[in-house]
């Protein structure tokens, strides 16, 4: 597929020089802070020595003085309480947390089995709040229920509780609508009335925050909640949300937590994958996530809650083996579900000429159709929406491309729509059977007339021109510290031009060019490169044309030895 090579503006000179004055950092260097809005020694000093004590004071979010007082009411007066989360990694996570941090909480007052958690089912309740899961509430005596990463649009299912005597605090961070549900506190910083200084919270996010208010209001150690910043971590990688601000500090220290102190859990799921080395953002999105998150896509979200609660480390290894074995069962539904999609695509030319795509079919699982219209952007790059038959109606997730709003064209089409959510890049919906065919168009409608062109063609930003005699072992050690990497904080990519291969092309693995690229015009020296899925550019790599090549610098370890290596993101023939 054609990708444009987007090159961004260089930093602000005065900026930079003053970096370079001030940290004895090369201008390339200082060039990547000042990109990355850090114009200063004290910016400086923040991002590369993050701080706990620089995380924002969790009082000012809306509703959490209301949302503290009601939960001090119920931990001092022994109200039973219920944890309620989505089936996702965010969800989950964030449940986990909570429930984890109130039950030690209670346990210790000497009122023990006054805490429990509830996973809505995937299947017989859909996303986010239940009425089923608010009868288990009133059946079992909860007269409190603490709401997390959902609830933010659940106004009808919050009035039925209150209907029951039962109360509502509401921890979300998708968009709310146009009213507010009637709990007693919504903490979402993207309410539009919450002055929270960032509003880029993941669910398990604000349930951090949460227990963090609680914890300065009752005079409680805030290193009482260190053990919890491991899931904070996992749900912000996972949830893709911007590592910069919070996010950057809750994931930095929760990555320390997790490579000196995991969780039993999170320590069976590294050994069941056989992870050796040291846990980074990589591992969160590609191991961890994708295990958690497969117990609520294929069986159910219970089973990850049950294992990142675990204190036990056989009850965790048992946990682990069979979340591990419905993550393989969700690979297998994964890959055949995409190649029935794309084979639908490929076999029909109006589908392939239009800007969005829209699949229906009635016995896709429900469970990974996420997964599948991700898979199918990377082939068709346009905002896709997969459906599939549940309960009698259609139900689907939807993902976007770079600067498309998702959300918003599908909110185009609300009135085909039973109910919809999420974010700009990822969302889902639910509409009648009648009304796929409509919708299918409208929305092809909807993206055609707003989407710009450039945006269906893949991106890929480049930070700047490099030249390979700049790649010194000591620039890489700064560069290191630049993680943890995620949206609005991303590897760098550099270009260079004029290289070539020395002459040891060769494609291995999956269709991978492995070459050794150097500078032919002013050095010898060259760099170790793998480019994924590129076995395409074989012929020209061979022929010693020039090229120039985008790429992320990146250690290699092979056979003991560890050494940097270009991971290149694509190349142009000059």
């Amino acid at each position: 597929m054609e990708k444009r090579w987007s090159i961004k503006a260089a930093g602000d000179e005065a900026k930079i020089n003053q970096l370079v004055l001030e940290l004895g950092i090369d201008r390339m260097l200082a060039n990547l802070l000042v990109q990355r809005g850090i114009g200063s020694f004290d910016d400086a000093r923040k991002f590369f020595r993050p701080s706990l004590s620089d995380l924002h004071n969790p009082f000012l979010m809306k509703d959490m003085d209301k949302a503290i007082a009601r939960l001090d009411k119920a931990v001092n007066t022994h109200e039973k309480i219920l944890v309620y989360g989505d089936y996702d990694v965010d969800g989950t996570t964030a449940v986990s947390l909570v429930y984890s941090f109130l039950g030690k909480l209670t346990a210790a007052k000497g009122k023990e089995n006054l805490v429990d958690y509830y996973i809505p089912d995937r299947y017989s309740e859909g996303y986010g709040i239940s009425f089923q899961g608010i009868d288990f509430a009133k059946e079992n005596n909860f007269t409190l229920i603490i709401a997390l990463d959902c609830g933010i649009k659940a106004n009808d299912k919050v009035d039925y509780a209150n209907e029951r005597g039962i109360d509502f605090i509401i921890c979300d961070h998708h968009r709310p609508g146009d009213a507010l549900p009637n709990a007693i506190a919504v903490l979402d910083p993207k309410r539009s009335d919450c002055s929270y200084p960032f509003d880029e919270l993941c669910g398990c996010g604000v349930g951090f925050k949460l227990i963090q208010a609680y914890t300065q209001k009752n005079n409680i150690a805030f290193e009482n909640l260190t053990e919890y910043l491991d899931l904070t971590a996992i749900s912000i990688a996972s949830d893709l949300v911007p590592i910069i601000d919070e996010n950057r500090i809750l994931c930095y220290f929760g990555l320390q937590e997790i490579n000196k102190n995991p969780r039993k859990g999170i320590k069976s799921i590294l050994e069941l994958a056989n992870v050796k080395k040291t846990v980074g953002i990589n591992e969160l999105i590609f191991t961890i996530g994708p295990r958690i998150n497969a117990a609520g896509r294929i069986q159910t979200g219970r089973n990850a809650v049950k294992l990142l609660i675990s204190i036990d480390h056989e009850q965790a290894k048992t946990s682990g083996i069979n979340i591990n074995i419905t993550n393989t069962e969700r690979r297998a539904l994964d890959l055949t579900i995409t190649q029935q999609a794309l084979n639908m695509i490929d076999n029909d030319q109006e589908l392939q000429n239009r800007k969005s795509t829209v699949l229906f079919h009635t016995d896709w699982h429900k469970g990974v159709i996420g997964i599948v219209a991700s898979r199918l952007i990377e082939k068709y790059y346009r905002p896709t929406i997969v459906l599939t038959e549940s309960d009698g109606k259609a139900t689907g997730s939807a993902r976007s491309v770079k600067d498309f709003d998702v959300y918003n064209a599908i909110a185009a089409c609300s009135d085909l729509l039973e109910q919809f959510g999420g974010h700009k890049y990822a969302a889902g919906l639910t509409l009648k059977l009648e009304n796929i065919e409509a919708f299918q168009q409208r929305f092809e409608e909807v993206v055609s007339s707003t989407i710009e062109d450039h945006l269906l063609i893949p991106e890929i930003e480049i930070d700047a021109e490099l030249e390979l005699k700049a790649i010194t072992p000591k620039f890489y050690r700064i560069l290191k510290q630049f993680e943890p990497f995620g949206p609005e904080n991303m590897a760098p990519v550099f270009i260079t031009k004029g290289l070539a291969d020395k002459g040891y092309v060769r494609i291995v693995g999956n269709n991978h060019l492995k070459m050794d690229l150097y500078h032919p015009q002013n050095s010898s020296e060259s760099f170790s490169s793998i480019a994924y899925g590129q076995a395409y550019h074989f012929d020209d790599v061979l022929r010693k044309k020039l090229l120039s090549a985008c790429y992320a610098i990146e250690e290699n370890e092979f056979n003991g030895r560890t050494s940097l290596q270009l991971n290149i993101k694509d190349l142009k023939i000059e």
